[in-house]
């Protein structure tokens, strides 16, 4: 077990330049034998997303264990309720989400994501979508992705 100073000094540098984190001194930097851990607190879920981000572009870091928490400011928090709605909204925007597939359950400010679709790109842009919602702390995604064989994409079983 390898402890390499040079990479923490730069996901450091990383974070350090990075805007989307206005306090990287609040966050705790380790590697060891290529894996880099994230310790501390954040002000929101989209900013622990950008750490992580930043922390794998670094040249020597294979996996990231981010152990960073989501503290929300008394103006960032949002009820339950008002997280869902904008969740909702959101996902109907995105075309591709197909919305009527994809449930939201919102629990002090943690987020699951329910639902069956066809393709992994759906189930990730859902995410995308949520983890930029403020009020977020985290985000759990149980949607399924069900491959249909045999039917492709563009193929309409209606017939006109």
């Amino acid at each position: 077990m390898s402890i390499d100073s040079n990479v923490e000094d730069a996901i450091r540098d990383s974070l350090i330049h990075d805007p989307r984190i206005p306090d990287p001194s609040d966050i705790a930097v380790g590697a060891v034998d290529g894996t880099a851990i994230l310790r501390g607190t954040v002000g929101s879920f989209s900013q622990r997303r950008a750490a992580a981000s930043d922390t794998l572009a670094v040249e020597g870091v294979d996996d990231v264990d981010n152990q960073l928490k989501v503290r929300l400011l008394d103006g960032s928090r949002r009820t339950d309720a008002d997280i869902r709605g904008m969740a909702l909204q959101v996902l109907t925007w995105d075309s591709q989400v197909p919305s009527d597939l994809v449930d939201v359950e919102v629990r002090d400010g943690w987020v699951t994501l329910k639902g069956e679709l066809t393709h992994q790109f759906e189930s990730d842009a859902a995410y995308d979508d949520i983890a930029g919602l403020h009020g977020v702390v985290g985000i759990t995604n149980e949607i399924k992705v069900e491959v249909m064989l045999g039917v492709h994409p563009s193929t309409s079983t209606h017939g006109n």
